[in-house]
């Protein structure tokens, strides 16, 4: 059997004394808290009774199978072992990391805490599957902290973890983080492009909130924030082909503001084509601007080529609600393959969902509320198993487990021609340079789009339309720029938070 995933963004460590639980139940939280945007749980009770502990355990494990979240033991191996969880974290005092693999065995995980370079490189060489980096502050559910680290000792450490090799280890920061500085921690612990944390492990933050849900929620959209900068700066460490299948309004335009992210453009409508072109590491955009006979079959072509490869494909149903034949385009390509993203306005995604919107050329229409617009990015996710990303006045990303809302951008955005194009153009670089989680790449170059707008407008030498194009190519330069230098205040301006998206 081979080990599980875990995705540690929001990482809940559980703590039941009464000082942070009061008279709650633990159980209850937890449940609240997955659903409001925590991807891995840990019990930690190093005291409790044996039999009361593994009684508590196996309620959780019940909850985080349901949701498809690893739970995690602190330190009691044996518990672990014996209602066979997803895996163990490991303290400095506790158990060795081999003598706990020779208990549970090679297919579960084994995080370790750490507290400076030395405790990280000798966890990662003795099979850390991730790292609990801390303390970064002083804090009350932890007595026995050695030492404060601040995001300064964090980044310290990513920074020795990656010269010795263990950059691709996960970690997660600890102690003392919460909603209030979670996003300065990450801006300032990050060694992007190199590494930076996977997440932040978190307590009381969440245990003793009011609303545990909305408390993940805000946690779970500012980790989104932080990682943003990984998927830029990979973009500029790596310069990935980005292969437009796209109308010829927006070529130009379109290739110049992947030269501006760091993407390495090329211009090709041919299908034959697509085949020598998948195996170079990029990702395809298929934009239905223009729609003939030919055309369709050129981009049936390509998706089976890069669904072959394993690569990325944007698909952009440009006016796909105007006409009986986009409908039916629509469907035709649905029908070929898999995408890893599909991007749209309103009116666009509704047909790709199957409705029936008679859309004016490529204008979107505006009838639904924002829950009817949330619902409809989760749903066509899940059902399509990819990331739909639905743009307008605010932008909705969702992998139909996580959704965020982007509420970056400017108006000016919609009065030049190519912009909901060129957007494509932006996430396939995005989601060739980090495709280990296609949703933050999307969401990374939604926000990045959206800044560098916000940013354009701000010149004194934008006057309207025609001035702003170059200024906008010129902003996303400039974020990508200073993003290769470890320059991450241009964060500071994105707009992002996790939705609440109910179930129908």
């Amino acid at each position: 059997m081979a080990k599980p995933t875990a995705n540690y963004a929001v990482y809940l460590v559980t703590d039941s004394t009464p000082a942070i639980l009061g008279n709650k139940d633990l159980t209850e939280i937890v449940e609240k808290a997955i659903q409001g945007g925590v991807t891995c749980v840990q019990y930690r009770d190093k005291d409790g009774e044996q039999s009361a502990v593994v009684a508590t355990a196996k309620a959780l494990h019940a909850i985080t199978k349901k949701y498809n979240v690893p739970l995690l033991i602190n330190d009691r191996v044996d518990v672990a072992a014996e209602i066979d969880c997803e895996g163990v974290h490991i303290g400095q005092d506790d158990m060795g990391i081999e003598e706990a693999r020779k208990i549970i065995g090679e297919n579960k995980i084994i995080g370790a805490s750490a507290g400076n370079a030395e405790e990280a490189i000798t966890a990662c060489k003795a099979g850390a599957d991730y790292l609990g980096i801390g303390a970064v502050y002083a804090t009350s559910t932890k007595k026995d902290t050695k030492t404060i680290l601040g995001p300064a000792g964090v980044k310290s450490i990513l920074v020795a973890m990656d010269a010795a090799g263990y950059g691709a280890v996960p970690t997660v920061c600890i102690g003392g983080v919460n909603t209030g500085n979670t996003a300065t921690v990450l801006r300032q612990s990050s060694a992007a492009p190199r590494k930076s944390v996977d997440g932040v492990a978190v307590v009381s933050a969440i245990i003793a909130a009011e609303d545990p849900a909305a408390a993940s929620r805000d946690l779970l959209g500012q980790v989104a924030v932080g990682k943003i900068a990984d998927v830029v700066g990979a973009v500029a460490k790596t310069a990935p082909l980005s292969h437009n299948m796209t109308n010829l309004v927006v070529q130009n335009f379109a290739a110049n503001i992947a030269l501006a992210v760091g993407a390495s453009p090329i211009m090709a409508n041919y299908g034959e084509e697509a085949a020598d072109l998948a195996k170079l590491g990029g990702a395809l955009v298929v934009n239905m601007g223009t729609v003939t006979p030919e055309g369709l079959a050129n981009y049936k072509q390509a998706i089976k080529a890069y669904n072959g490869a394993n690569r990325p494909i944007v698909l952009d149903p440009v006016g796909a609600g105007a006409t009986h034949v986009r409908r039916q385009a629509v469907k035709d390509l649905l029908a070929t393959g898999k995408f890893t993203v599909i991007k749209g306005n309103e009116g666009e995604i509704s047909t790709v969902n199957g409705a029936t919107i008679q859309q004016k050329g490529v204008d979107s229409v505006s009838a639904l509320s924002f829950e009817q617009r949330a619902s409809l990015v989760r749903s066509l996710a899940r059902r399509e198993e990819t990331v739909i990303l639905l743009t307008g006045a605010t932008d909705l990303v969702s992998d139909g487990t996580r959704t965020f809302r982007v509420d970056n951008g400017h108006e000016l955005l919609g009065n030049v021609t190519g912009t909901g194009c060129t957007l494509g153009t932006t996430v396939s670089a995005m989601v060739a340079a980090y495709p280990q989680d296609a949703l933050l790449a999307t969401l990374a170059g939604v926000v990045m789009f959206g800044v560098a707008a916000e940013r354009a407008v701000e010149r004194a030498d934008v006057k309207g339309p025609g001035t702003f194009v170059p200024a906008f190519i010129d902003e996303l330069y400039a974020i990508r720029k200073a993003t290769a230098n470890a320059d991450l205040r241009w964060l500071v301006a994105a707009k992002v938070e996790a939705v609440q998206v109910e179930d129908n």
